[in-house]
C-alpha cells in the first residue's frame, strides 16, 4: 500500500513538474510579432530569443548528472524550478536584455528538470517506464500548449506583454512548493555518477548518437513550431490570436499521442513502425498548415500535433528502452539530451535567419519536410530494439 501510494505521489509530481518544462518556450511565440514592434527586434535577434532557451537547454543537460550526484535528485529538481522562477519573473523586467537573460535561465532550469525525469521515471518505476514517460510528455505538452493559447489573452487581461510573460513564473513556484513538500523526507542516497571515462565509452556506442541525433532533429522541428509557427501563420494572413490559438491546438493534439505512442510502439518488436508513422504525420501536418490552402488549417495542425506529441514521447522513451539500468538513463538522458538540444538550437536560429534573408514561409516549409526525411534515417537506427548494459563491469549493447 505504500509503495502504490508512493508511486502514485510521484506521478503526480512528474506531472505537475512536466506541466511547467514548456510555457517559458511556447508563451513567446504568440507574442512575437508584438515583441519585433514594441522592443524593435529585427528577425534575427526574434530568433536568437527564440534560439537561447532551446541552446541553454542543450548546454546544461550534462550538467545535471552532476548536480545530483551533488545534491541528489530530488534536490537539484527543486534548484532547477526555483531558478525557473526566477528566470520567468526576470525575463518581464523593464530592463535593458533581460528578456534573454531571463530566457536563458529559463532555458538552464528546463534542461536540469528534463534531464534528471527519465533518471527518476527508471528508478521508480523501472517496468512502466516508458509510458510514464508518455504520462510526463503529455504534460509538457499540456502546458506548451497553455503558454501558446493564453499568452495573448493574458497579455490583453494584464494590459502588457511583459506581465503576460512574468504571469509563467506562479506556475513554476507552485510546482516546487509541491515538489519539495512531497520530496523532502523522501531523498534518495545517489548512485555513483558517471565518471568522463564511462560517458566517454557511452559516446563511442553507435546507438547513443543514433538517440541523439534523432532526438536533435525532432526537436529541432518542435521548437521551431515553439519559437516561429504563429509569426509565419500571421505571414499567411491570420492575426495573432487565431495564430496562437492554432499552435495551442496543434499542441494539445500532441496530448493524446505523446500518452499513446508508447502503448502503440509496444504493439510492435521495435519502435520503428512508430517513429516512421508520427514522422510522416508532422511532415503532412507542416505541409498543411504552411504550403496546402488555409482550408486546410485544422487537419493540419491536428496532424502536426499528433506528430510531434508522438516524436517526443518516442524520443524519451528511447532513453529507458535503451538502458539496462536507472544510472545508464540518467548519463544516456544528459548525453543525449544536451547534444540533442544544442544541436536542436540551431533550427529556430535557423529560421530567423532565412526570414531576414527574405525567405517565403513556403521555401521554409520544404526545408523543414526535407529535414523530418533525414530524420526517418536515424529513427530506423534508433527505434532497432538494443539495449545498453554495464552490468558485466564494461559497457555492451544487448540486440533484442
Amino acid at each position: 500500500m505504500m509503495v502504490s501510494r508512493r508511486a502514485l505521489t510521484f506521478i503526480l509530481l512528474m506531472f505537475v513538474v512536466g506541466l511547467n518544462l514548456r510555457p517559458a518556450m511556447s508563451s513567446v511565440a504568440p507574442l512575437l510579432t508584438r515583441l519585433q514592434e514594441d522592443a524593435g527586434l529585427s528577425p534575427a535577434a526574434a530568433g536568437i530569443l527564440t534560439t537561447l532557451p532551446v541552446l541553454f537547454l542543450g548546454l546544461s543537460a550534462p550538467l545535471a548528472p552532476l548536480l545530483a550526484q551533488r545534491i541528489g535528485s530530488e534536490r537539484a529538481l527543486s534548484v532547477a524550478l526555483g531558478l525557473l522562477a526566477s528566470g520567468l519573473i526576470l525575463r518581464g523586467l523593464p530592463l535593458q536584455g533581460v528578456l534573454f537573460i531571463g530566457s536563458a535561465m529559463a532555458g538552464v532550469a528546463i534542461g536540469i528538470g528534463g534531464t534528471l525525469l527519465p533518471g527518476l521515471v527508471k528508478r521508480e518505476l523501472p517496468e512502466s517506464a516508458d509510458l510514464l514517460t508518455g504520462l510526463y510528455t503529455m504534460a509538457l505538452c499540456f502546458g506548451g500548449a497553455l503558454g501558446a493559447g493564453f499568452s495573448v489573452p493574458l497579455m490583453q487581461w494584464l494590459g502588457s506583454w511583459q506581465l503576460s510573460l512574468m504571469s509563467w513564473s506562479l506556475l513554476a513556484i507552485g510546482a516546487l512548493l509541491l515538489w519539495i513538500t512531497n520530496t523532502s523526507s523522501t531523498q534518495h542516497a545517489q548512485q555513483p555518477i558517471s565518471s568522463p571515462s564511462s560517458l566517454l565509452h557511452l559516446l563511442r556506442k553507435p546507438l547513443t548518437w543514433h538517440v541523439m541525433l534523432f532526438m536533435g532533429i525532432q526537436s529541432s522541428m518542435a521548437y521551431i513550431v515553439f519559437g516561429w509557427l504563429p509569426t509565419l501563420l500571421v505571414d499567411r494572413g491570420y492575426d495573432e490570436a487565431t495564430a496562437g490559438w492554432t499552435m495551442a491546438v496543434s499542441i494539445m493534439c500532441q496530448l493524446g499521442s505523446a500518452l499513446g505512442a508508447p502503448w502503440l510502439a509496444r504493439l510492435g518488436k521495435d519502435q520503428r513502425p512508430t517513429l516512421l508513422l508520427v514522422l510522416l504525420s508532422t511532415a503532412l501536418g507542416l505541409w498543411m498548415l504552411l504550403i496546402a490552402p488555409l482550408a486546410w488549417k485544422w487537419p493540419g495542425a491536428a496532424l502536426l500535433g499528433l506528430g510531434q506529441g508522438g516524436c517526443f514521447s518516442l524520443a524519451l522513451s528511447l532513453l529507458v528502452l535503451r538502458t539496462a539500468n536507472s544510472r545508464l538513463a540518467g548519463q544516456l538522458s544528459g548525453l543525449v539530451q544536451g547534444g540533442g538540444y544544442t544541436l536542436a538550437a540551431m533550427g529556430p536560429f535557423g529560421v530567423g535567419l532565412m526570414l531576414q534573408a527574405g525567405a517565403g514561409t513556403a521555401t521554409i516549409a520544404w526545408l523543414l519536410i526535407i529535414l523530418i526525411l533525414l530524420c526517418c534515417g536515424f529513427a530506423l537506427l534508433a527505434g532497432r530494439k538494443q539495449q545498453l548494459d554495464d552490468q558485466t563491469g564494461e559497457l555492451l549493447v544487448h540486440n533484442g
